[in-house]
């Protein structure tokens, strides 16, 4: 199946927002491809162009037990003839029944190798890279996430999707490569806003670092939110989901709560406060 794009922009009337002189449309990433949705198509497309001028036929990533890039990079191999390694955080997940998350990924032909959380922070060191490819040969390698130069080269491609009736793009941030891409892209006047979904507020320092690996230096159109994790990567609690019910009752979409449904959360609760000028138009990018 090829992918859809662009992706759809539709526009979402909510009372309170108009109330506030705010409009706000959703970019329907999530519905660009059924197994590679969203960032991930982006953030993949020229990784695995590299992938295959290198004659490389082996991806190995890195990602958590719920990861969508474990899911999708298991699914852009497998349509692509390519094989693919997970490297999945926390080794006693290692004797359990799989979650959803990679059990699609290994119907999709993933091998996962389960690793301490230790050995999982050195993920990027030549000592554990060395030890991997090792054990399973030469491959690709994808960071967590998929946040490298070439996916922040991918993401850099939406803007050019939106046209001209917008002033800030809102996003979630889990690596840092979307909000990169996305700031990179950005025509001049407008500005992107990332909302973490990992507590810590080091993102922002991702973000800098991938765009400045990327173009030279950072751009200074974006910023991220750090208060409206919810606890952490893949925590909620009741406010968090009251929000997301409510928001699937008004909107006849229920959007997924690890990344997007702290965006929107974050979003909401920004309008609010006062934080856009009247007339403000928004963008919020599902991503998957």
């Amino acid at each position: 199946m090829r992918p859809r794009l662009p992706s759809p922009l539709h526009e979402l009337r909510d009372p309170r927002l108009t109330a506030l002189g705010l409009r706000l449309a959703l970019k329907r990433d999530d519905l660009i491809h059924p197994e590679v949705p969203g960032n991930k198509w982006r953030k993949l497309k020229y990784n695995l162009t590299a992938a295959r001028e290198r004659g490389q036929r082996t991806l190995l990533t890195f990602g958590g037990a719920y990861s969508n890039h474990l899911r999708a990079t298991a699914a852009a191999g497998h349509a692509l003839g390519l094989a693919t390694v997970g490297v999945v955080r926390g080794e006693e997940l290692a004797g359990r029944p799989l979650n959803p998350s990679l059990a699609f990924a290994v119907e999709h032909g993933m091998r996962l190798v389960f690793v301490d959380r230790a050995t999982y922070r050195a993920k990027h060191t030549p000592q554990v890279l060395d030890r991997l490819l090792a054990v399973h040969g030469p491959a690709y390698l994808l960071p967590e996430g998929g946040s490298n130069e070439a996916a922040v080269r991918g993401c850099a491609e939406l803007p050019a999707e939106l046209g001209d009736d917008f002033d800030v793009v809102c996003v979630a941030v889990g690596t840092g490569g979307t909000l990169a891409g996305i700031a990179a892209g950005l025509p001049p006047g407008r500005r992107a806003i990332g909302f973490a979904v990992l507590k810590g507020g080091f993102l922002a320092a991702e973000v800098a670092e991938l765009q400045r690996r990327t173009r030279g230096a950072p751009t200074d159109n974006w910023h991220v939110e750090h208060d409206f994790h919810h606890g952490g990567y893949a925590r909620r609690g009741p406010e968090l989901d009251t929000f997301l019910a409510d928001f699937a009752a008004r909107h006849d979409f229920a959007p997924e709560p690890i990344y997007v449904g702290k965006m929107l959360f974050g979003l909401f609760a920004l309008a609010e406060r006062g934080a856009f000028t009247p007339g403000t138009r928004l963008i919020a990018v599902i991503t998957g």
